[in-house]
């Protein structure tokens, strides 16, 4: 368990690029500053390309997990201080 809990929940289960990255920017700008979003998927190069999306974005990516074959991506919705991964990745 993480220990986020989302304001957003997008799930994108059995969907491929671009639809996982294109829900993700969509949940991003409904979301107020400070919340978190969770984007749920089974898409393997979603999984590394929504991260490379919020960090040039420059949004806070807090966490990473995966569980077989279906990962959670978590983010909050604030300018990170520096576009670095802050989420020790998995």
């Amino acid at each position: 368990m993480n220990g986020f809990q989302a304001d957003i929940l997008v799930d994108v289960t059995g969907e491929t690029c671009p639809i996982p990255l294109i829900e993700m920017r969509k949940a991003v700008s409904k979301a107020r500053e400070g919340q978190v979003i969770e984007i749920r998927g089974t898409h393997r190069p979603s999984k590394q390309e929504i991260p490379m999306a919020v960090r040039s974005l420059r949004l806070r990516l807090l966490g990473v997990e995966e569980d077989r074959g279906q990962w959670r991506i978590f983010i909050r919705k604030e300018e990170a201080p520096d576009a670095e991964d802050d989420s020790g990745r998995s």
